[in-house]
């Protein structure tokens, strides 16, 4: 959502066709049946969204049998997704805005359905990477406008508010589910089927889509800033890219530092100049205010945790746990609950205790959860992580709901449409960061854990050992029965030291964030909650 979606004098505006909008945009009149037809095509289009967030997770292993990549080359399969989406929300929505949102969505969908049928078929890990750029991008130009969207067809107040809690939830339950959609077609069909799924989908939201979403215009768009995004987009990739790197080496060479800083500067360049420009992509003086730029961070840290356990959990019980996909898929379902439980709630919560001590003790609870993941967690014993993935699930639901709205609840009302644009953009990056930080994490723990002298491997085989869990098992498969079994007994011990390491570190995360909660969102007066 832009900043020109939520303008500071909504008075009426009359469009073409005479049909009057009292939020200033122009567009086609909306018959009153019609406008629950068109959230039904927007929140499918959230919940496809939300489910690719996710629904490669539990298809990793047999991929990375498949197309052998490396443990960086892995990470940017998974979270180049999420990192493509959260680059590009914001000026999706501004592009949007100037040639139409109904366009924009519809082309979105075009460009989600082509990315998704190449990546079912591709046959190398650089086809699928760039696959996932097109599928990032595609969503980007999806979400961007369907919020502009939905307040263009409700203009009754309490209709919007349900539909847009509705649009909200599809994106969330998409990502839930998304592992068991994962694990079902994955068992039957293969990895290329999580993908290819999509296709009939996006073709009948186009034919659908194109027959019911009315467009829309603002009739005074904002510059669409191009610098702005070359320079986030850029800045952002150095920086993932040489995490990445150092993490799969072990090392800091000369090219993964010069990726690190530059791309540190070109964002430190977007940030500056988005605090000069009269119409920012993003508005960084929001952050000016404590209660905005905290609950930002518990978004960010909250959902990057929570997308991390749902893809670390996934291929911690696939590759030491021996489940199939679908069982993965189906173990995750406490989770999942959970989670969804924590969101019903949260408004409850907040009544009874406020969101400083709600996002507080669920962060809390969150941080425990994971920490007793690190100490106890056993993939061969579903049973000891019942109780931990409950409270993980939970904890999280509960966060992510009232940090959404604690967010939109710290600025101004005038100032919702830029407040949306961070919150929507916050949850995608966190996804990224998450993955990426915690993957680099168990990628590293993983090579370092390995033994240095490993029975019967070639120097090439070692070195296919220490790239992935993957290629330990293609090792191990030529070789004899005790070598294969010590070599697989060595990579499954350092896969679950690796996961052991990123739920502690996501634990000593969460816990910093609750501490920050509980210390930056105190009352300005004393008996405030």
């Amino acid at each position: 959502m832009s900043k020109s979606e939520a303008p500071p004098h909504p008075a009426p505006a009359r469009d073409e066709s005479g049909h009057e909008s009292r939020d200033g945009f122009r567009h086609e009149p909306v018959a009153p049946g019609r406008r629950w037809a068109v959230l039904a095509v927007l929140s499918t289009s959230l919940l496809l969204c939300g489910i690719d967030l996710t629904v490669l997770h539990v298809a990793v292993p047999s991929m990375t049998r498949d197309l052998h990549p490396s443990g960086a080359q892995l990470l940017w399969i998974v979270d180049v997704y999420s990192l493509t989406l959260a680059s590009l929300l914001v000026t999706c929505g501004t592009l949007g805005d100037r040639i139409g949102r109904k366009r924009m969505v519809l082309s979105g969908f075009a460009v989600f359905g082509l990315a998704s049928a190449v990546a079912a078929f591709s046959s190398t890990t650089a086809q699928l990477i760039a696959a996932r750029v097109a599928l990032g991008a595609g969503a980007a130009m999806i979400m961007a406008s369907t919020v502009a969207v939905i307040r263009v067809v409700f203009t009754d107040d309490r209709e919007r508010a349900v539909a847009i809690g509705v649009w909200t939830a599809a994106h969330s339950a998409g990502a839930t589910i998304g592992p068991l959609v994962g694990g079902l077609v994955t068992e039957r069909w293969g990895w290329g089927a999580v993908f290819l799924i999509n296709v009939p989908i996006a073709l009948v939201i186009l034919a659908v889509g194109a027959r019911v979403i009315p467009e829309s215009k603002n009739p005074s768009p904002r510059h669409w800033d191009l610098a702005g995004v070359a320079l986030s987009v850029t800045g952002l990739a150095g920086v993932v890219y040489a995490l990445k790197r150092a993490g799969e080496s072990l090392t800091v060479s000369w090219p993964v530092a010069v990726s690190a800083a530059a791309g540190a500067f070109l964002l430190f360049l977007f940030v500056r100049r988005q605090r000069r420009l009269a119409e920012p992509l993003l508005d960084f003086s929001l952050f000016a205010g404590r209660r905005f730029s905290t609950a930002t961070v518990c978004v960010i840290s909250c959902f990057g945790s929570y997308v991390a356990l749902l893809f670390f959990l996934t291929q911690w019980l696939q590759q030491t746990g021996g489940f199939s996909p679908l069982r993965a898929g189906l173990a995750l379902m406490p989770l999942a609950a959970a989670n969804a439980v924590g969101a019903a709630t949260a408004p409850w919560l907040s009544a009874r205790w406020g969101n400083r001590w709600s996002l507080t003790g669920s962060l809390a609870a969150f941080a425990a959860a994971l920490l007793l993941l690190a100490l106890v967690g056993d993939s061969g014993v579903y049973g000891s992580l019942i109780a931990t993935m409950l409270i993980a699930g939970y904890g999280a639901g509960v966060v992510m709901t009232l940090g959404a709205d604690s967010i939109m609840s710290a600025a101004a009302p005038e100032r919702s449409g830029e407040a949306a644009a961070i919150q929507e953009t916050s949850f995608e990056l966190g996804a990224g960061l998450g993955v990426a930080v915690l993957g680099t994490a168990l990628t590293a723990t993983y090579r370092l854990t390995l033994p240095s002298a490993l029975p019967g491997l070639t120097p090439h085989e070692r070195s296919a050992v220490q790239q992935s869990f993957a290629g330990a098992e293609d090792a191990a498969d030529g070789l004899g029965t005790v070598a294969a079994r010590q070599v697989m007994s060595a990579a499954r011990h350092a896969y679950d030291q690796g996961f052991a390491v990123v739920a502690a570190i996501a634990a000593g995360g969460l816990a910093l964030t609750a501490a920050l909660a509980a210390f930056a969102l105190r009352p300005a007066g004393r008996k405030a909650r």
